[in-house]
Protein backbone atom coordinates (compact mmCIF):
# COMPACT_ATOMS: atom_id res chain seq x y z
CA UNK A 1 0.00 0.00 0.00
CA UNK A 2 1.44 3.38 -1.01
CA UNK A 3 0.07 6.16 1.18
CA UNK A 4 -0.17 9.58 -0.46
CA UNK A 5 0.95 12.08 2.15
CA UNK A 6 -0.22 15.68 2.35
CA UNK A 7 2.44 18.24 1.51
CA UNK A 8 2.37 19.47 5.10
CA UNK A 9 3.31 15.99 6.32
CA UNK A 10 6.61 16.25 4.47
CA UNK A 11 7.41 19.32 6.54
CA UNK A 12 6.98 17.48 9.83
CA UNK A 13 10.30 16.44 11.29
CA UNK A 14 11.23 14.59 14.48
CA UNK A 15 12.28 16.70 17.42
CA UNK A 16 16.08 16.87 17.50
CA UNK A 17 15.86 17.12 21.28
CA UNK A 18 13.74 14.01 21.65
CA UNK A 19 16.10 12.08 19.40
CA UNK A 20 19.02 13.18 21.56
CA UNK A 21 17.11 12.18 24.69
CA UNK A 22 17.32 8.58 23.48
CA UNK A 23 21.09 8.85 23.94
CA UNK A 24 20.61 9.95 27.52
CA UNK A 25 18.96 6.63 28.31
CA UNK A 26 22.28 4.88 27.86
CA UNK A 27 23.84 3.76 31.14
CA UNK A 28 26.20 6.27 32.71
CA UNK A 29 25.23 9.33 30.64
CA UNK A 30 24.91 12.61 32.53
CA UNK A 31 22.34 14.59 30.57
CA UNK A 32 22.15 18.34 30.29
CA UNK A 33 20.04 17.87 27.15
CA UNK A 34 16.37 17.55 28.01
CA UNK A 35 14.10 20.43 28.92
CA UNK A 36 12.54 18.31 31.64
CA UNK A 37 11.55 19.69 35.05
CA UNK A 38 13.20 18.01 38.00
CA UNK A 39 11.05 15.10 39.24
CA UNK A 40 12.07 16.15 42.74
CA UNK A 41 9.65 19.05 42.35
CA UNK A 42 6.56 16.97 41.53
CA UNK A 43 3.96 17.34 44.35
CA UNK A 44 3.01 13.67 44.46
CA UNK A 45 1.32 13.71 47.85
CA UNK A 46 -0.77 16.77 47.01
CA UNK A 47 -1.79 15.20 43.70
CA UNK A 48 -2.76 11.92 45.38
CA UNK A 49 -4.89 13.66 47.98
CA UNK A 50 -6.54 15.90 45.39
CA UNK A 51 -7.27 12.92 43.13
CA UNK A 52 -8.97 11.11 45.97
CA UNK A 53 -11.13 14.14 46.81
CA UNK A 54 -12.13 14.68 43.17
CA UNK A 55 -13.13 11.03 42.70
CA UNK A 56 -14.96 10.95 46.03
CA UNK A 57 -16.86 14.22 45.69
CA UNK A 58 -17.36 14.64 41.93
CA UNK A 59 -16.13 11.48 40.27
CA UNK A 60 -18.86 11.15 37.67
CA UNK A 61 -18.35 14.65 36.32
CA UNK A 62 -14.57 14.28 36.45
CA UNK A 63 -14.71 11.20 34.25
CA UNK A 64 -17.28 12.58 31.81
CA UNK A 65 -16.96 14.71 28.67
CA UNK A 66 -16.74 18.40 29.52
CA UNK A 67 -16.80 21.91 28.07
CA UNK A 68 -14.18 22.64 25.44
CA UNK A 69 -13.31 25.95 27.13
CA UNK A 70 -12.14 24.15 30.25
CA UNK A 71 -13.16 23.68 33.87
CA UNK A 72 -14.62 26.97 35.10
CA UNK A 73 -12.85 27.12 38.52
CA UNK A 74 -9.50 26.51 36.82
CA UNK A 75 -10.16 29.24 34.25
CA UNK A 76 -11.06 31.59 37.11
CA UNK A 77 -7.82 30.71 38.91
CA UNK A 78 -5.78 31.47 35.78
CA UNK A 79 -7.46 34.84 35.26
CA UNK A 80 -6.78 35.79 38.88
CA UNK A 81 -3.18 34.54 38.78
CA UNK A 82 -2.38 36.64 35.71
CA UNK A 83 -2.83 39.82 37.73
CA UNK A 84 0.79 39.31 38.83
CA UNK A 85 1.76 39.58 35.15
CA UNK A 86 0.05 42.97 34.98
CA UNK A 87 -2.85 41.49 33.02
CA UNK A 88 -6.56 42.12 33.48
CA UNK A 89 -8.48 39.29 31.81
CA UNK A 90 -11.80 37.63 32.38
CA UNK A 91 -12.17 33.85 32.74
CA UNK A 92 -14.05 33.73 29.44
CA UNK A 93 -10.82 34.74 27.71
CA UNK A 94 -9.04 31.65 29.11
CA UNK A 95 -8.94 28.44 27.10
CA UNK A 96 -7.53 25.36 28.86
CA UNK A 97 -5.25 23.42 26.49
CA UNK A 98 -3.59 20.02 26.48
CA UNK A 99 -0.21 21.47 27.33
CA UNK A 100 0.88 24.89 26.09
CA UNK A 101 2.23 23.06 23.03
CA UNK A 102 -1.38 22.63 21.92
CA UNK A 103 -1.80 26.37 22.26
CA UNK A 104 0.95 26.84 19.69
CA UNK A 105 -0.76 24.35 17.38
CA UNK A 106 -4.10 26.16 17.67
CA UNK A 107 -2.49 29.53 16.98
CA UNK A 108 -0.76 28.10 13.92
CA UNK A 109 -3.99 26.67 12.55
CA UNK A 110 -5.98 29.88 12.76
CA UNK A 111 -3.33 32.51 11.98
CA UNK A 112 -0.97 30.99 9.40
CA UNK A 113 -1.60 30.48 5.68
CA UNK A 114 0.88 28.81 3.37
CA UNK A 115 3.48 31.38 2.43
CA UNK A 116 2.57 33.90 5.13
CA UNK A 117 5.40 35.45 7.14
CA UNK A 118 5.86 34.98 10.87
CA UNK A 119 8.58 36.47 13.04
CA UNK A 120 10.54 34.67 15.74
CA UNK A 121 13.48 35.38 18.02
CA UNK A 122 17.01 34.28 17.11
CA UNK A 123 17.23 31.57 18.34
CA UNK A 124 13.73 30.41 19.33
CA UNK A 125 11.87 27.46 20.86
CA UNK A 126 12.14 24.37 18.67
CA UNK A 127 8.66 23.14 19.64
CA UNK A 128 7.13 26.35 18.31
CA UNK A 129 8.90 25.92 14.98
CA UNK A 130 7.56 22.36 14.85
CA UNK A 131 4.02 23.57 15.53
CA UNK A 132 4.19 26.35 12.95
CA UNK A 133 6.00 24.53 10.13
CA UNK A 134 3.16 22.25 8.93
CA UNK A 135 1.10 25.37 8.14
CA UNK A 136 3.89 26.27 5.67
CA UNK A 137 4.81 29.79 6.79
CA UNK A 138 7.95 31.71 5.98
CA UNK A 139 9.61 31.99 9.39
CA UNK A 140 11.89 35.02 9.71
CA UNK A 141 14.35 35.36 12.56
CA UNK A 142 14.60 38.76 14.24
CA UNK A 143 17.97 39.85 15.62
CA UNK A 144 18.18 39.23 19.35
CA UNK A 145 20.70 39.84 22.12
CA UNK A 146 20.98 39.26 25.87
CA UNK A 147 18.15 41.74 26.45
CA UNK A 148 15.73 39.99 24.11
CA UNK A 149 14.49 40.64 20.60
CA UNK A 150 15.82 43.81 18.95
CA UNK A 151 12.97 46.31 18.58
CA UNK A 152 14.50 48.17 15.64
CA UNK A 153 15.02 44.98 13.65
CA UNK A 154 11.52 43.85 14.58
CA UNK A 155 10.07 47.06 13.18
CA UNK A 156 12.11 46.67 10.01
CA UNK A 157 10.83 43.13 9.44
CA UNK A 158 7.11 43.60 10.14
CA UNK A 159 6.39 44.33 6.49
CA UNK A 160 3.27 45.82 4.92
CA UNK A 161 0.26 44.76 2.90
CA UNK A 162 0.10 41.15 1.81
CA UNK A 163 3.70 40.72 3.00
CA UNK A 164 2.98 41.85 6.55
CA UNK A 165 3.94 39.36 9.24
CA UNK A 166 1.00 37.53 10.80
CA UNK A 167 2.56 37.69 14.28
CA UNK A 168 5.78 37.69 16.27
CA UNK A 169 6.37 34.77 18.62
CA UNK A 170 8.28 35.66 21.79
CA UNK A 171 9.40 34.05 25.06
CA UNK A 172 10.30 37.02 27.26
CA UNK A 173 11.14 35.13 30.46
CA UNK A 174 14.09 32.72 30.85
CA UNK A 175 13.79 31.82 27.20
CA UNK A 176 14.13 28.34 25.80
CA UNK A 177 16.82 27.76 24.56
CA UNK A 178 18.98 30.66 25.76
CA UNK A 179 17.73 31.31 29.29
CA UNK A 180 17.78 35.06 28.62
CA UNK A 181 15.14 37.45 29.96
CA UNK A 182 13.78 40.49 28.13
CA UNK A 183 14.40 43.70 30.05
CA UNK A 184 11.57 46.04 30.99
CA UNK A 185 12.94 48.69 28.61
CA UNK A 186 13.05 46.21 25.75
CA UNK A 187 9.51 45.02 26.51
CA UNK A 188 8.26 48.57 26.29
CA UNK A 189 10.04 49.10 22.97
CA UNK A 190 8.81 45.81 21.49
CA UNK A 191 5.24 46.45 22.61
CA UNK A 192 5.37 49.90 21.05
CA UNK A 193 6.47 48.44 17.72
CA UNK A 194 3.56 46.00 17.89
CA UNK A 195 1.09 48.78 18.70
CA UNK A 196 2.44 51.13 16.02
CA UNK A 197 2.38 48.47 13.29
CA UNK A 198 -0.64 46.43 14.37
CA UNK A 199 1.57 43.37 14.78
CA UNK A 200 0.05 40.59 16.92
CA UNK A 201 2.22 39.11 19.66
CA UNK A 202 2.18 35.45 20.65
CA UNK A 203 3.68 35.51 24.14
CA UNK A 204 4.81 32.13 25.50
CA UNK A 205 5.57 32.09 29.21
CA UNK A 206 6.05 28.56 30.57
CA UNK A 207 9.02 29.53 32.76
CA UNK A 208 7.93 32.89 34.18
CA UNK A 209 7.39 31.63 37.74
CA UNK A 210 10.87 30.10 37.93
CA UNK A 211 12.76 33.28 38.88
CA UNK A 212 15.60 33.01 41.37
CA UNK A 213 15.78 36.33 43.22
CA UNK A 214 13.21 38.68 41.68
CA UNK A 215 10.24 38.26 39.33
CA UNK A 216 10.57 39.45 35.74
CA UNK A 217 8.89 42.59 34.42
CA UNK A 218 5.16 42.53 33.55
CA UNK A 219 4.11 40.62 30.47
CA UNK A 220 4.11 41.96 26.94
CA UNK A 221 0.43 41.06 26.80
CA UNK A 222 -0.30 43.56 29.57
CA UNK A 223 1.01 46.31 27.29
CA UNK A 224 -0.80 45.13 24.13
CA UNK A 225 -3.88 43.24 25.42
CA UNK A 226 -6.04 43.39 22.31
CA UNK A 227 -3.13 42.36 20.12
CA UNK A 228 -1.70 39.45 22.10
CA UNK A 229 -2.26 35.76 22.74
CA UNK A 230 -0.67 34.64 26.00
CA UNK A 231 0.35 31.03 26.59
CA UNK A 232 0.96 29.49 30.00
CA UNK A 233 1.58 26.05 31.46
CA UNK A 234 1.29 23.97 34.61
CA UNK A 235 4.09 21.67 33.41
CA UNK A 236 6.95 23.56 35.05
CA UNK A 237 5.24 24.40 38.36
CA UNK A 238 3.32 21.15 38.95
CA UNK A 239 4.01 18.26 36.57
CA UNK A 240 4.44 17.91 32.79
CA UNK A 241 2.69 14.54 32.69
CA UNK A 242 -0.63 16.27 33.35
CA UNK A 243 -0.39 17.93 29.91
CA UNK A 244 -2.19 20.99 31.18
CA UNK A 245 -1.73 24.48 29.80
CA UNK A 246 -3.82 27.47 28.83
CA UNK A 247 -4.04 30.39 26.48
CA UNK A 248 -5.56 33.82 26.93
CA UNK A 249 -6.90 35.54 23.84
CA UNK A 250 -8.77 38.73 22.96
CA UNK A 251 -12.50 38.13 22.78
CA UNK A 252 -12.50 38.77 19.03
CA UNK A 253 -10.06 35.90 18.44
CA UNK A 254 -11.18 33.46 21.13
CA UNK A 255 -14.07 31.79 19.21
CA UNK A 256 -11.81 30.61 16.38
CA UNK A 257 -9.25 29.22 18.81
CA UNK A 258 -12.07 27.41 20.59
CA UNK A 259 -13.29 25.92 17.30
CA UNK A 260 -9.78 24.70 16.53
CA UNK A 261 -9.60 23.18 20.01
CA UNK A 262 -12.91 21.38 19.53
CA UNK A 263 -11.67 19.91 16.25
CA UNK A 264 -8.40 18.77 17.84
CA UNK A 265 -9.52 16.94 20.99
CA UNK A 266 -12.96 18.18 22.13
CA UNK A 267 -11.52 19.17 25.50
CA UNK A 268 -8.52 18.71 27.76
CA UNK A 269 -9.00 15.79 30.21
CA UNK A 270 -11.64 16.72 32.79
CA UNK A 271 -10.05 14.70 35.56
CA UNK A 272 -6.67 16.40 35.20
CA UNK A 273 -8.27 19.85 35.24
CA UNK A 274 -10.29 19.14 38.37
CA UNK A 275 -7.33 17.64 40.20
CA UNK A 276 -5.18 20.67 39.47
CA UNK A 277 -7.97 23.05 40.47
CA UNK A 278 -8.29 21.12 43.73
CA UNK A 279 -4.55 21.37 44.36
CA UNK A 280 -4.49 25.09 43.63
CA UNK A 281 -7.53 26.24 45.58
CA UNK A 282 -5.90 26.63 49.01
CA UNK A 283 -2.82 28.62 47.97
CA UNK A 284 -0.64 25.55 47.47
CA UNK A 285 1.25 27.07 44.56
CA UNK A 286 2.53 29.99 46.67
CA UNK A 287 4.05 27.46 49.06
CA UNK A 288 5.29 25.03 46.41
CA UNK A 289 6.95 27.16 43.72
CA UNK A 290 9.53 28.77 46.06
CA UNK A 291 10.96 25.28 46.68
CA UNK A 292 11.42 24.84 42.91
CA UNK A 293 13.11 28.23 42.61
CA UNK A 294 15.52 27.43 45.43
CA UNK A 295 16.49 24.09 43.91
CA UNK A 296 16.96 25.46 40.39
CA UNK A 297 18.97 28.43 41.65
CA UNK A 298 21.34 26.08 43.47
CA UNK A 299 21.78 23.94 40.36
CA UNK A 300 22.27 26.94 38.09
CA UNK A 301 24.91 28.39 40.39
CA UNK A 302 26.68 25.02 40.47
CA UNK A 303 26.74 24.85 36.66
CA UNK A 304 27.99 28.42 36.30
CA UNK A 305 30.74 27.76 38.85
CA UNK A 306 31.71 24.56 37.01
CA UNK A 307 31.82 26.42 33.69
CA UNK A 308 34.02 29.12 35.22
CA UNK A 309 36.34 26.47 36.61
CA UNK A 310 36.46 23.88 33.82
CA UNK A 311 36.25 26.08 30.72
CA UNK A 312 38.83 28.69 31.69
CA UNK A 313 41.07 29.49 28.75
CA UNK A 314 39.11 27.39 26.23
CA UNK A 315 37.52 30.31 24.39
CA UNK A 316 33.90 29.67 25.32
CA UNK A 317 31.32 32.21 26.44
CA UNK A 318 27.96 31.76 28.15
CA UNK A 319 25.16 33.75 29.75
CA UNK A 320 24.16 33.85 33.41
CA UNK A 321 20.41 33.22 33.71
CA UNK A 322 18.38 34.75 36.53
CA UNK A 323 15.71 32.05 36.37
CA UNK A 324 14.35 29.16 34.34
CA UNK A 325 16.04 25.93 33.35
CA UNK A 326 18.65 26.67 30.65
CA UNK A 327 21.82 28.47 29.77
CA UNK A 328 23.39 29.07 26.36
CA UNK A 329 27.00 28.44 25.36
CA UNK A 330 29.00 29.82 22.45
CA UNK A 331 31.82 27.46 21.49
CA UNK A 332 35.23 28.62 20.24
CA UNK A 333 35.23 29.92 16.68
CA UNK A 334 35.16 27.08 14.16
CA UNK A 335 34.05 24.40 16.62
CA UNK A 336 30.67 22.83 15.79
CA UNK A 337 28.35 21.43 18.41
CA UNK A 338 27.20 18.29 16.59
CA UNK A 339 30.66 16.67 16.26
CA UNK A 340 31.40 17.81 19.81
CA UNK A 341 28.30 15.99 21.03
CA UNK A 342 29.67 12.71 19.73
CA UNK A 343 32.88 13.18 21.71
CA UNK A 344 30.94 14.31 24.77
CA UNK A 345 28.70 11.24 24.74
CA UNK A 346 31.80 9.04 24.58
CA UNK A 347 32.87 10.74 27.80
CA UNK A 348 29.46 10.28 29.42
CA UNK A 349 27.77 13.67 29.01
CA UNK A 350 25.07 14.99 26.66
CA UNK A 351 23.74 18.41 25.62
CA UNK A 352 21.58 19.84 22.81
CA UNK A 353 23.34 21.41 19.80
CA UNK A 354 22.02 24.90 19.17
CA UNK A 355 21.46 24.72 15.42
CA UNK A 356 17.94 23.26 15.81
CA UNK A 357 16.61 26.43 17.44
CA UNK A 358 17.09 28.76 14.47
CA UNK A 359 14.45 29.70 11.90
CA UNK A 360 17.06 30.77 9.34
CA UNK A 361 20.83 30.51 9.16
CA UNK A 362 21.88 28.59 12.24
CA UNK A 363 24.85 29.20 14.48
CA UNK A 364 26.32 25.70 14.60
CA UNK A 365 28.77 26.67 17.33
CA UNK A 366 26.15 27.02 20.05
CA UNK A 367 24.65 24.59 22.52
CA UNK A 368 21.99 24.51 25.23
CA UNK A 369 22.60 23.19 28.71
CA UNK A 370 19.80 22.33 31.13
CA UNK A 371 20.82 22.38 34.78
CA UNK A 372 17.64 21.24 36.55
CA UNK A 373 17.67 17.44 36.35
CA UNK A 374 21.27 16.87 37.42
CA UNK A 375 22.63 16.88 40.95
CA UNK A 376 25.47 19.20 41.89
CA UNK A 377 27.87 16.24 41.82
CA UNK A 378 26.64 15.25 38.37
CA UNK A 379 27.01 18.84 37.17
CA UNK A 380 30.61 18.94 38.35
CA UNK A 381 31.44 15.58 36.78
CA UNK A 382 29.59 16.38 33.55
CA UNK A 383 31.22 19.78 33.09
CA UNK A 384 34.66 18.25 33.56
CA UNK A 385 33.82 15.63 30.91
CA UNK A 386 32.51 18.29 28.52
CA UNK A 387 35.65 20.36 29.01
CA UNK A 388 37.76 17.31 28.17
CA UNK A 389 35.77 16.79 24.97
CA UNK A 390 36.25 20.42 24.02
CA UNK A 391 40.01 20.27 24.60
CA UNK A 392 40.22 17.26 22.31
CA UNK A 393 38.29 19.20 19.66
CA UNK A 394 40.48 22.33 19.69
Amino acid sequence: MNWKLAQRADKMNPSVIREILKVTELPGIISFAGGLPSPQTFPIDAMREASERVLRDDGKAALQYAASEGYAPLREWVAQDLIKQGMKVSPDQVLITTGSQQGLDLVAKILIDAGSRILVETPTYLGALQAFTPMEPIAVGVNSDDHGVDAADLRAKVGTGADKARFVYLLPNFQNPTGRTMTEERRAAVAQVAIDTGLPIIEDNPYGDLWFDAPPAPSLSSRHPEGSVYLGSFSKILAPGLRLGYLVAPKALYPKLLQAKQAADLHTPSFNQRVVAEVLKDGFIERHVPTIRALYKQQCEAMLAALDREMAGLGLSWNRPVGGMFLWVQLPKGMKAVPLLEKAVEKGVAFVPGFAFYAGDANESTLRLSFVTATVDQINTGMAALAAAIRESL
